[in-house]
């Protein structure tokens, strides 16, 4: 992630401290907005999976009395299942946002601390979720789980390996979101190392989703899935074009 303006010797902190310039933008959006935003996106992922993956026609139109009318079985399975699906869309903007910061694609409309900060509260939102879809998970009776099977992977017999790797994924992506705030005692080079596995967390979480996921077969979450693996896709092609040396395009000097 060269895209940094930084002075080696002062280490990752500097270089947040560096980016963090006031933007215009930074007073349209509070953390109770944006709250109020990721409530919203639970709120859609719960109907759209109530609706059996349709939110349009007569379907939507019983969706809510459909929620009003669960018993404690079904309500713990939904939510539990809409907390997972939120939880991965709330960490998949988190990495399009990570991409942001380096390759400069949001500057100038977006910059300075509203990209940090933006970013730093949709990973703890995202994980937030994530959390919660493992707790809600010890209440299921549709799918009842451990709190063993959900701390140690390939421990349960359903689906060990896709629900392995989800729980690997988790911890893989809770140590980034935790090195963010040991960036004072990490050197830059070691803050983007850990930095680059989220791309391998991100991937984990999205075969798990596909694999293990009783929601993967429903259109809305296929759509879900597909769109953004492709753009994960692009901004990471279009992040390793752009961390290119740029000594690789300035011409050499004749010798003489």
């Amino acid at each position: 992630m060269e895209g940094y303006p930084v002075r080696r010797t002062t280490g990752i902190t500097s270089m947040i401290t560096q980016q963090k310039q006031v933007s215009p933008l930074n007073s349209l959006i509070r953390p109770t907005a944006t709250i109020l935003l990721v409530g919203l996106i639970f709120v859609i992922m719960l109907i759209t999976i109530t609706a059996g993956g349709s939110l349009g026609g007569a379907a939507s139109a019983q969706t809510i009395p459909a929620l009003f009318g669960m018993d404690s079985t079904q309500l713990w399975w939904y939510v539990t299942r809409a907390s997972g699906l939120t939880g991965y869309f709330l960490l998949w903007l988190s990495m399009v946002w990570g991409f942001a910061i380096p390759t400069k694609i949001v500057q100038p409309v977006l910059e300075g601390t509203f990209v940090y900060d933006f970013h730093e509260h949709l990973s703890l939102l995202g994980l937030g979720f994530v959390l919660l879809h493992i707790v809600v998970l010890l209440f299921d009776r549709f799918l009842p789980f451990n709190l063993l099977q959900l701390l140690v992977p390939f421990t349960d017999a359903y689906r060990p390996l896709w629900v392995g790797l989800g729980i690997i994924s988790f911890y893989i992506l809770l140590l980034v979101t935790v090195t963010f705030y040991l960036r004072g005692q990490l050197s830059v080079r070691t803050f983007r190392a850990i930095h680059i596995l989220s791309i391998a967390g991100y991937l984990g979480t999205t075969l798990h989703g596909l694999f293990a996921g009783t929601d993967s077969a429903l259109p809305a979450a296929l759509f879900l899935y597909a769109g953004t693996f492709l753009v994960v896709v692009f901004l990471t092609v279009y992040w390793l074009v752009m961390r290119q040396p740029e000594k690789a395009t300035v011409p050499l000097r004749p010798r003489r």
